[in-house]
């Protein structure tokens, strides 16, 4: 909601205090207010994203303080002594002392600053006097007059602001000072702003005015803290004068930013809130949460870009709305006048199928008269068969291979061995064994983590390891084992530990020493004790807030880029930035994902990627039929992930290609057994890289055995085109209704698989899905269950190569004349790459993405392919994107 505020005699003022600037030759600064302060035609909006509170002062009479930032529940005030202050729309003019409060924790603003380390707060105000001191409390969130998170403040001639972190006192000292006569008693703008790296700053009409340091970390935020104005809590620390704005963001504003501000002058409007650049409005919330699944379930099948029954195209924003002919489907704001409400609500569509539900008819509904808002240009089309559930990902266990990392990245111990021995093998879900929905503790990991901490304590030199945390001598004294325990739990557990765990360290310590136990002993238990810690086996994340999108703390954010780049714990370089706040830094940043990129973990992280997303484990398991394929083996099987994990690394890192050119790069790796099999000449006796341009139907995945046999011993054409669809396109069909006979033809003399498939392509009952994928395959058709290729198949029928493709989202399907013109026409489709980067980011982040995600994978795609589609720049631009740097947070009622 747009902010306007009434001063109906401001431009009066205003001119008032530009002659009195011009006779009493006021400094420059007050001639700066007296310019920008009258209405115009030219000033700009204010800021509003990441604003928590808003005072506007619109109301002129009565005790309550309105917060109009529309962010989370509103932190309005209340004036103790409304006969104390005199009101007018635009102004409150604070005449003798009261307190100006809330009645509640200042909860929304304490939450956002002790997550990220940043605040703005800012207020247009006119001081009364310049004998007003202590400092005397403007604009403060505190619990009495000596202990406080921040307050700005006026001491005589300067604004004064104390903030708290954990290197200040309570009081908020050491503080920032403008300089001496910097306040005046006239119309000012002042700004305070603090970044996650400390440096703080104040602004005075628009210019800068102080800085410095005020280092540390903001998570002692005391969260029962109120906001208040115009005094303390202890109600001895009174402030007279007038104020116009006060504002409050959960971030430290940029100099463009207060002087945009500034020059929007004392009555500027301010824009719609904006949280996060990746927070959604509700009615767009609603579209992609609930209208867009709908879609995807129900209308899609028959009204998407390829199909367009009745050439109506439900797909994309642009066509959706009426057909070519210019008829209307869908009205916004007129549910009962739009055609697709009218064939809905009488279940004459979706034609032969089940009816929308009563709940989907209602939201169908209400979306249409909400205004039938729609987000991104076209629709994902597996949207509903995506779990909301599964975005929920505060607390996620580490895989078998992040364990082993893990430990191997804080202590120096090597227990891959035992690791893959001990612990549960991860399950695949949702194509991936990192989904953080599936990764849950059983007995068996609790008693397997216990094993194996005691091995890995067996295999340090406590007292060595503990130098690295300790630069003296350590004795069982309270301080010192206390900073220890601080000091190294926090690169154990990736974070900063509070007072209660730290005690509960502290009590191993104390009962083993009162025991008579030593200083190893004590060192032993503790370092097992933290290898056991839910925040060492877990990734654990901070999601209280207000609901809404936050950005992530300096320590998550340091976890989550190590996790994803280099399947590890991040190392004390990381660690070290992140407790500055010096890892917010885009320059710091940049050089950080640089160097972990350079690190051999993440050739072997990206590895694991592939190994996950083409399911290459499975080939452990397969057993062909032996009379059929008397070729197969283990050893076949087991050469076939080689070759593709090997082509993986050269095309993706020594060679640093687009992600797209794993489709169609003419090399490949075979050892002796797997060359044969490919009718290759033999090269060497190990694994040797072949140069495949003379080899015109080998070249690209797709054309890889580890790839190949996942049609079966059929070589089914079925599942080899649904992996196109829903692996290289990211589209999909629905499941065939219950009643449809699935079971597989076999070809036979004259009847290839090929011809199988046109058949049911062909058909009016199946070619609506079957047309989507099958075709996909044809291309295909030389290759048989375990990729060998062949001109004919077993019973001596000519096999083809030939086809077309059509992309998701286009009309028109693109012939193709071989299997190699296949590959290059999918290793040259933006569609192919906008997958990979998919891919790659479920990956990253542990969970399904859907359509509440797609605004950002757009930009991450874009991002990505301006740096050239390469595996680093995906990377980066996840990185970088709001599916790293911001969480989604739940709302906290705690008091």
């Amino acid at each position: 909601m747009t902010v306007r505020r009434r001063c109906p005699r401001l431009p009066t003022l205003c001119l008032i205090l530009a002659l009195a600037t011009m006779l009493l030759g006021a400094n420059a600064q007050d001639q700066e207010v007296a310019k920008t302060t009258p209405d115009g035609a030219n000033k700009p909006e204010r800021v509003s994203r990441d604003l928590l509170a808003l005072y506007d002062f619109q109301s002129d009479a009565g005790r309550l303080v309105r917060d109009r930032s529309g962010v989370g529940q509103a932190l309005n005030l209340r004036i103790e002594e409304p006969r104390n202050v005199r009101r007018a729309s635009g102004s409150l003019e604070v005449r003798k002392k009261t307190l100006i409060r809330s009645e509640e924790p200042a909860a929304k603003i304490i939450q956002a600053v002790r997550r990220n380390g940043e605040i703005s707060i800012e207020a247009w105000l006119t001081p009364a006097s310049l004998d007003q001191s202590g400092p005397a409390r403007i604009v403060s969130i505190s619990g009495n007059s000596s202990n406080r998170n921040v307050t700005l403040g006026q001491d005589g001639e300067q604004f004064d602001v104390r903030l708290r972190t954990g290197d200040t006192s309570n009081n908020g000292l050491p503080s920032l000072s403008s300089p001496k006569k910097s306040l005046r008693p006239s119309l000012t703008h002042v700004v305070y702003t603090r970044d996650r790296r400390g440096q703080a700053k104040l602004f005075i009409n628009g210019k800068p005015s102080a800085k410095r340091t005020i280092s540390g970390k903001t998570a002692n935020w005391a969260k029962a803290y109120r906001l208040a104005l115009a005094n303390e809590f202890s109600k001895d620390r009174p402030w007279l004068g007038t104020y116009h704005l006060v504002a409050i963001y959960g971030r430290a504003l940029s100099l463009d930013e207060v002087t945009q501000n500034y020059e929007a002058g004392v009555d500027g409007q301010t824009g719609p809130p904006v949280l996060a650049e990746s927070s959604r409005s509700p009615k767009e919330k609603f579209f992609d949460e609930e209208i867009v699944p709908i879609l995807s379930k129900h209308c899609l099948e028959c009204h998407d870009t390829a199909t367009q029954k009745g050439d109506l195209d439900l797909s994309k924003k642009a066509k959706a709305y009426a057909l070519s002919d210019g008829e209307e489907v869908i009205i916004p704001g007129k549910p009962m006048a739009s055609l697709l409400w009218e064939v809905v609500e009488s279940d004459e569509m979706p034609a032969k199928r089940e009816p929308l539900t009563s709940v989907e008819k209602e939201r169908l509904h209400q979306w249409i008269s909400d205004g039938a808002v729609w987000t991104t240009e076209e629709i994902d089309p597996l949207a509903h068969t995506f779990d909301r559930r599964a975005t929920v990902n505060f607390v996620r266990r580490l895989t078998v291979s992040e364990y082993i990392e893990s430990v191997r990245t804080v202590t120096g111990v090597d227990i891959a061995k035992e690791a893959r021995e001990i612990l549960p093998p991860d399950i695949r879900a949702d194509g991936f064994s990192n989904t953080a929905y599936n990764l849950s503790v059983d007995l068996k990991h609790v008693e397997s983590y216990a094993k194996l901490a005691r091995i890995i304590v067996s295999r340090m030199d406590v007292f060595e390891f503990a130098k690295r945390y300790s630069k003296k001598k350590l004795d069982l004294t309270d301080n010192t084992m206390r900073k220890f325990i601080a000091t190294m739990g926090r690169h154990f557990l990736r974070g900063d530990l509070d007072e209660a765990e730290i005690a509960a360290f502290r009590g191993i310590t104390t009962t083993i020493a009162s025991t008579g136990g030593t200083m190893e002993e004590c060192l032993t238990t503790m370092i097992e004790a933290m290898l056991l810690s839910p925040r060492f086996t877990y990734r654990v994340e901070n999601q209280r807030g207000d609901g809404e999108v936050w950005p992530v703390s300096e320590f998550e954010l340091a976890t989550r880029m190590s996790y994803i780049i280099l399947g590890s714990a991040p190392d004390r370089e990381l660690m070290a930035l992140a407790e500055s706040g010096e890892l917010f830094a885009s320059e710091v940043m940049e050089a950080q994902i640089a160097r972990m990129l350079e690190d051999p973990r993440a050739v072997k992280r990206s590895i694991e990627f592939a190994n996950e997303w083409l399911n290459l484990d499975r080939l452990a398991n397969m057993s062909p039929n032996a009379e059929r394929f008397p070729q197969w083996s283990a050893d076949l099987g087991r050469d076939m992930k080689e070759e593709t994990l090997a082509f993986f690394e050269e095309v993706v890192w020594k060679q640093a290609r687009p992600l797209a050119d794993l489709l169609n790069a003419k090399i490949t790796f075979a050892s002796p057994r797997l060359a044969k099999h490919y009718g290759l000449a033999i090269s060497g006796d190990g694994l040797a890289k072949y140069d495949l341009s003379s080899v015109p139907e080998r070249g690209g995945l797709l054309t890889q055995g580890s790839v190949l046999t996942i049609g079966g011993d059929e070589a089914s054409m079925v599942t080899r085109g649904l992996f196109v669809l829903q692996d290289l396109l990211r589209s999909g069909v629905k499941d065939p209704p219950p009643c449809v006979d699935t079971t597989p033809v076999a070809s036979k003399p004259g009847l290839t698989l090929r011809s199988i498939a046109e058949e049911r392509v062909a058909n009016k009952s199946c070619g609506g899905c079957h047309g989507k994928f099958e075709p996909l395959a044809y291309g295909l058709e030389r290759f048989d269950g375990i990729g060998a290729y062949h001109q004919a198949d077993e019973h001596g029928n000519q096999l083809r190569e030939d086809g077309e493709i059509l992309f998701p989202g286009t009309a028109k399907a693109v012939p193709y004349r071989s299997s190699a013109e296949l590959m290059d026409l999918l290793a040259g489709s933006d569609r192919v790459s906008q997958c990979l980067t998919w891919k790659v980011a479920q990956f990253a982040v542990g969970r399904p993405l859907g359509q509440p995600d797609a605004l950002i994978l757009d930009k991450v795609h874009q991002e990505a392919q301006d740096g050239g589609g390469t595996y680093a720049s995906v990377i980066r631009a996840i990185i970088k994107s709001d599916l790293v740097q911001k969480t989604n947070t739940e709302a906290d009622h705690e008091n």
